[in-house]
């Protein structure tokens, strides 16, 4: 491993609820050791738990010490990559995550912000995927689950050392994840490793984001 170039620290989960395999773990592993503007992209694992994630995340950005942290993570339903603009330092599970916990209304971190805007160029990335013809959109909400859990720690982490950016998107079922639902979306993963790979050289090479409408009415 290329020691010299500053890293991107890239974050998928393991399967959850049920399921056998988790397509932001998939999309993310493949693309472990791959070069964008001028970063190295290593890829680690977390578990779908509150405690256990945030753990490894900590020790990840300690050893790494990357200069753009980029979380990724399934949200079965949307159909389009979601570029989530805030993490809100809340915990409300509605399942019990993979270790059996299942917090209510418990702050991620205690005694730290209400919440974090993502700090990565997130209408340069959407411009970005939308010229390249891929699904995406701002998304404002995160959930309250371990995704959130982990785009909040993110930040949080990421505020602590200076010029640190981070930020989290969430991706769609895969076809074989999708075939059983009827009606849900999905998205190939070779298509969501393009767009992680469009998203990951946006964020690297651009430091002033472009003024784009992505709000929404609800």
């Amino acid at each position: 491993m290329n020691k010299t170039l500053p890293r991107i620290l890239l974050t998928g989960f393991d399967p959850f609820d049920g399921e056998t395999v988790n397509p932001s773990w998939e999309a993310v592993r493949a693309l472990h050791g791959r070069r964008t503007g001028g970063h190295l992209v290593v890829a680690r694992q977390l578990p779908t738990e509150f405690a256990a994630s945030l753990r490894l995340l900590t020790a990840a950005m300690r050893e790494l010490k990357p200069a753009i942290v980029l979380g990724v993570g399934q949200a079965g339903g949307r159909p389009q990559l979601s570029l989530e603009r805030v993490a809100i330092n809340l915990q409300d599970a509605r399942i019990p995550d993979n270790a059996g916990a299942q917090p209510i209304d418990e702050p991620v971190i205690a005694g730290a912000p209400a919440a974090y805007f993502s700090t990565l160029p997130l209408k340069s990335m959407l411009a970005a995927l939308h010229d390249a013809g891929l699904p995406a959109g701002i998304s404002h909400s995160a959930g309250t689950y371990v995704c959130n859990h982990i785009a909040y720690a993110m930040l949080h982490l990421a505020a602590e050392k200076r010029g640190v950016r981070a930020g989290f998107i969430h991706i769609p079922y895969l076809p074989e994840q999708a075939a059983g639902l009827r009606g849900a979306a999905s998205m190939a993963q070779p298509e969501v490793e393009r767009a992680l790979m469009i998203a990951l050289h946006t964020a690297a090479t651009t430091r002033v984001d472009r003024k784009l409408s992505g709000g929404s009415l609800a």
